[in-house]
């Protein structure tokens, strides 16, 4: 939870009516010298804050890059392979056209089918899981 502001109770002084005590000028150095310890502490306190979210977001923007990198390889892999498949049902398609084998072209058909069906994500599991704890405020991540 956040530290409440503090807030700053000083006395201040009015225009002098007449001459003014050594004490009372000596209470004003202090409330200035306090005033300027505070500022210098509360800078550090946010320059600390502000270097502890800079370093948190460069790690997960390294995270979500690496993340990245790996699903562009997967995508890359996962979707030559299908082409590769692709062209070699699709040749064999044509091959049974020409042969006017209708087994053949059955098999051939019902099979460019099935690949068409499977998605190269199917087998990652449920992404809907991960979009949902992205929208969720309350999710806690463990970095």
């Amino acid at each position: 939870m956040p530290d409440q502001p503090k807030v700053h109770v000083g006395k201040v002084f009015g225009a002098a009516r007449g001459p003014l005590r050594a004490m009372d000028g000596f209470a004003a150095l202090n409330q200035i010298v306090e005033a300027a310890r505070e500022c210098i502490h509360v800078h550090e306190v946010e320059s600390t804050k502000r270097a502890r979210i800079e370093a948190y977001e460069a790690t997960e923007v390294a995270r979500i890059r690496a993340a990245e990198a790996v699903l562009k390889d997967y995508f890359a892999q996962a979707f030559a392979e299908r082409r590769h498949l692709y062209d070699e049902m699709f040749a064999r398609l044509d091959t049974a056209l020409e042969d006017g084998n209708g087994e053949v072209l059955h098999t051939v058909v019902r099979g460019i089918v099935e690949i068409a069906k499977s998605s190269p994500l199917a087998d990652i599991g449920d992404l809907s899981q991960v979009r949902a704890a992205l929208d969720d405020p309350d999710q806690v991540w463990d970095l």
